[in-house]
């Protein structure tokens, strides 16, 4: 028989049960504690939270797709278009969805995704499929879709995106959907084209393959054009496909329509005029603007060399560059209607004051300026119709410097036309007070101040409107903006009756001259400036100059770069592409004659050509 337990034992058991139960409860306690915590995470994020659910799902399973705006047409006065957009296809690939098999190993048949990370096999046959539908070598597109990239803490990822080739015609495009491979799907995007080309390359510019401006005006008018683009939200399966959308889908809104003053017609008749004179001459380049005188709009502008928009892999810097609006030269002889217009304005010169140019040279300050021929005495008109630096030096050194510059800065020089044009060059004009007696001599012919083509064509304008000039615009005006008065309407005419003469025996234009129509401009052969100083078989030759006489319509600016046949003179090699060109786009334009047709006037077979060498 046992004995009963005493009471140290009794105690003992009572600790122990005690002992048991606390480990009970505390077990019990944690567990609820531990399920209450899941029962809040969950309230938390299916109630308070529940957008956290949501994107992590959409992250696997939602995309939202850009829907590319259709970037507004550039068109010139007359409607037709300069630069328009085509819908191309893109291809691209998600390598996050694609797992690529080593070759000869085949995707398993009936495969399935183990869960929605689980990636796509892509055997290494259907990779050669793809690439050869992309016209792409295998080995760039295994390298594209097997694309990793180390992320801020340090793992490697692949990315979800990345193309395979961009601006497919869609019928090549379709070749490629058609194979219906896992993760690889198409984009609608605008590809620019430019149906002009080469000719109107230098004002309209070129978009890259993201379809932003990159030169003329495709870049400054970026905003106006690009529109604002679209989207749409969409559910992909398990395999990468597109199954739904799942949001109202955000239409794009096309960008706007720009419509130039530019003529196509002038444009291409400027152009192949310009670029026969290049070649004809083995000049490095040239440059040629064509503007209306009443508006001063900018009907035609071409440069020599040009490029190819639609071709922008091969596309030469060198040759982006926009000669006439970026380039500066000195402008030589050109120079010398405005000095005389300011002579005239001055009230202390008529056309018929004589001055005398002596015997052909004239030294001043160790410097010796020098005509091409020995005239002596002349007319103010004569020193400018035989194109007289002596003489033109002589009347700018009776006159004020202060005087002077007030005019050369009045008609724009030393300052950017502000056309709107992307790299406006804005040439050199120094201030009047830094001004030696030699260069104000200098500057009067056209030597010691630069300018732009542009700016050239511009300042001819107080010619043709009777002494106003005008802001130069590349846009199509509804009506002509006021003018601001240079000179008085009576000086202006008197110096362009001059310039008129310039192009007839006994000047040095007269190859300017057209059937039909009474032209005045000035020839302009000026020496480059280098390294060292003026080269001597360097030339920059020139030619501006406006028509009809009788009531101008249209102002000529033609600039031709290093010339290297024959002769170097503006007048032999510039005022020939502006005769074709102004008789051309009168006739286009529908200006009527001014002159009988048998109004061209050639020198004499005995009379000696006129030259000239500023």
């Amino acid at each position: 028989m046992n004995a009963p337990p005493n009471n140290r034992t009794r105690q003992r058991y009572a600790q122990q049960l005690k002992l048991e139960r606390w480990r009970v409860w505390f077990i019990v306690g944690g567990l609820m504690s531990l399920f209450g915590v899941l029962i809040a995470r969950g309230f938390y994020l299916q109630v308070l939270n529940e957008g956290f659910l949501q994107q992590q799902g959409e992250a696997r399973y939602a995309r939202t797709l850009k829907l590319e705006a259709n970037r507004g047409m550039i068109t010139d006065r007359n409607g037709d278009p300069l630069a328009i957009s085509t819908p191309v296809q893109s291809i691209w690939g998600s390598p996050r969805s694609i797992k690529l098999l080593p070759a000869g190993e085949q995707r398993p048949a009936g495969w399935e995704p183990k869960d929605e990370k689980d990636p796509v096999p892509m055997s290494a046959d259907e990779v050669a499929k793809l690439a050869k539908a992309l016209d792409l070598p295998a080995k760039t597109v295994a390298a594209r879709l097997g694309t990793s990239r180390k992320g801020a803490s340090g793992q490697t990822s692949q990315p979800d995106f990345i193309w395979l080739r961009r601006h497919m015609a869609p019928q090549d495009a379709k070749k490629v959907l058609d194979l219906n491979l896992p993760g690889i799907y198409a984009q609608t995007e605008f590809r620019r084209f430019y149906p002009a080309g080469d000719v109107t390359a230098h004002i309209i510019g070129f978009t890259n393959i993201d379809g932003r401006g990159q030169e003329g005006f495709e870049l400054t008018r970026q905003e106006q054009l690009a529109g604002k683009p679209g989207s749409r939200t969409v559910i992909r399966d398990r395999r990468g496909f597109i199954v739904e959308d799942i949001s109202t889908v955000i239409p794009p809104k096309d960008g706007d329509t720009l419509s130039l003053s530019i003529d196509r017609r002038i444009q291409y008749l400027a152009y192949r005029e310009l670029k026969n004179t290049v070649e004809a001459n083995k000049a490095l380049g040239g440059g040629v603007v064509v503007l209306d005188a009443r508006t001063g709009e900018v009907l035609a502008l071409a440069n020599v060399p040009s490029y190819n928009p639609n071709s922008r892999a091969r596309i030469d810097p060198a040759r982006r560059r926009n000669r006439v609006v970026t380039d500066l030269y000195e402008p030589g002889s050109t120079m010398k209607p405005i000095t005389i217009a300011a002579a005239l304005e001055s009230g202390k010169f008529t056309p018929s004051t004589v001055i005398d140019t002596g015997g052909g040279a004239m030294g001043m300050a160790g410097f010796v300026i020098k005509d091409t021929h020995a005239y002596g005495p002349l007319s103010v008109e004569r020193v400018l119709v035989k194109s007289s630096n002596i003489g033109t030096a002589r009347i700018a050194l009776q006159l004020d410097r202060e005087y002077l510059w007030t005019y050369y800065n009045a008609i724009g020089f030393g300052q950017p036309p502000r056309t709107g044009f992307p790299g406006e060059a804005s040439g050199k004009l120094r201030a009047w007070k830094t001004w030696r007696p030699v260069e104000q001599a200098t500057m009067a012919y056209g030597y010691g101040l630069s300018v732009s083509l542009m700016q050239m064509a511009r300042a001819y304008q107080v010619f043709a409107t009777d002494g106003e000039i005008r802001p130069v615009t590349f846009t199509k005006l509804v009506a002509p903006p006021p003018g601001k008065r240079v000179f008085d309407p009576a000086i202006a005419r008197e110096v362009r009756f001059m310039m008129e003469k310039v192009t007839q025996p006994g000047g040095t234009g007269t190859r300017a001259q057209v059937v039909g129509y009474r032209v005045a401009g000035k020839t302009g052969t000026a020496k480059k400036v280098g390294i060292g100083g003026y080269g001597e078989k360097r030339y920059v030759a020139s030619f501006v100059g406006f028509a009809p006489v009788s009531d101008p319509r249209l102002i000529v600016a033609v600039m031709i770069d290093e010339p290297q046949g024959d002769s170097y003179y503006g007048g032999t090699v510039a005022a020939p592409p502006f005769a074709s060109i102004v008789a051309g786009s009168l006739r286009m334009l529908g200006v009527p004659p001014d002159a009988p047709t048998d109004n061209i006037l050639l020198p004499g077979p005995d009379e000696p050509e006129v030259k000239e060498e500023t």
